[in-house]
């Protein structure tokens, strides 16, 4: 049997039946008001089948956190109900559901928030073009934030999800706290590395309060990019420091966020060692590791495991073939579907909001004009 089908029991008695995760992918697909929809719901009961965890899309746990139009919300009570129906929707496939809970910070559009002001760290724009300079937030509002980050957690212990991931990465505001790019402050929230990751670790440990809540199996895991490009930016060597904080907490697992398993460093061209790896060899023995990043075939996702990480996360592939897992249960890896078209999107399960972004973004994703071309 493949590696990853194998089931694994976290340190809390909680059980999933493979090591596999749906990665948190955005979809575009809830409603304005941050309800989920009934079609985002059956774009996750397809995907809940043969994963053993749901991660999903992140949830907004301020208004003025909301990073993209169709987010989930888990700002207000109010959605408590809605949360609830898709959580149940994956557990009722027989995975974990974990919702992902996020602040966009400086990266939210204007837009979408009820002021048009995005926040952040300190008053620097993103290295990106049209980027809008956010505002400082006070210490009452980063107090206020790292509250609501426990206000989404209880919320989704009361809608019966199995967990809640903190996303800590992809440049939104636990991120942004934490590199020394967007976070120029003097006070106690920066100034130095120690400073820095004083947010980070405050929402931790904020979150990890709320889950006393819930029952001992709840679980509670953070996702961290390792690196960035801007200078200055986030070094491997800061995020060792704070994946050690991490792995010290009572967490259950680490995810990372890159774009490939096996690639170096992002900063150093010369650097070629996999930061995943270099994730699992510094605290893999304390805190399951979850790795990501174009790992397309059963054979990939066992080589990416061979160096001892437990778990693998599979984004663009669950959405090119929701059924990945049950071919390989099946002895039917060589009908993995690699590539999809633009006729595929009723059978693929997949909302028109997704399915739009998918096909007018160029090398995002494997696609044919039409089947069976």
């Amino acid at each position: 049997m493949r590696k990853f089908l194998e089931p694994y029991t976290f340190k809390n008695g909680a059980a999933v039946r493979n090591r596999i995760m749906l990665a948190p992918m955005t979809n575009f697909a809830s409603a304005d008001t941050g309800e989920t929809t009934p079609e985002e719901r059956e774009y996750y009961r397809e995907r809940s089948r043969g994963a053993g965890t749901v991660i999903t899309a992140c949830a907004n746990v301020t208004a003025g956190g909301k990073g993209f139009p169709g987010e989930i919300g888990v700002d207000r009570d109010e959605l408590i109900e809605s949360l609830g129906e898709l959580a149940d929707t994956i557990k009722g496939e027989g995975a974990k559901a974990v919702l992902q809970i996020f602040h966009g910070g400086r990266m939210a559009p204007p837009k979408l928030l009820p002021d048009e002001q995005p926040v952040s760290a300190s008053a620097v724009a993103a290295e990106r073009e049209g980027a809008v300079v956010p505002r400082e937030l006070s210490e009452d509002e980063i107090l206020e934030i790292i509250q609501a980050f426990g206000h989404a957690t209880r919320r989704a212990i009361r809608a019966g999800y199995d967990g809640v991931e903190i996303h800590g990465a992809n440049t939104y505001l636990i991120q942004q706290f934490f590199s020394p790019h967007s976070n120029r402050r003097q006070d106690a929230w920066g100034g130095t590395l120690e400073k820095r990751m004083r947010f980070p670790m405050a929402v931790v440990h904020e979150v990890l309060k709320a889950a006393e809540e819930a029952d001992d199996k709840f679980l509670v895991g953070y996702r961290i990019s390792p690196e960035e490009i801007e200078e200055p930016g986030i070094t491997m060597e800061d995020s060792l420091q704070l994946i050690k904080e991490l792995a010290a907490a009572d967490l259950d697992y680490l995810h990372t966020s890159v774009m490939d398993f096996f690639a170096g460093s992002m900063r150093d061209k010369t650097d070629e060692r996999s930061r995943v790896q270099m994730i699992q060899d510094t605290v893999g023995e304390e805190i399951p590791v979850v790795g990501v990043g174009s790992l397309h075939t059963p054979d990939d996702v066992e080589k990416a495991m061979e160096s001892g990480t437990p778990f693998i996360a599979l984004g663009r592939e669950l959405i090119v073939e929701p059924h990945w897992v049950e071919k390989v249960e099946a002895g039917r890896e060589a009908d993995i579907r690699t590539e999809l078209s633009v006729d595929d999107r009723e059978e693929l399960v997949v909302p028109e909001s997704l399915w739009t972004a998918i096909v007018n973004r160029p090398g995002w994703f494997p696609v044919k004009e039409h089947a069976g071309k």
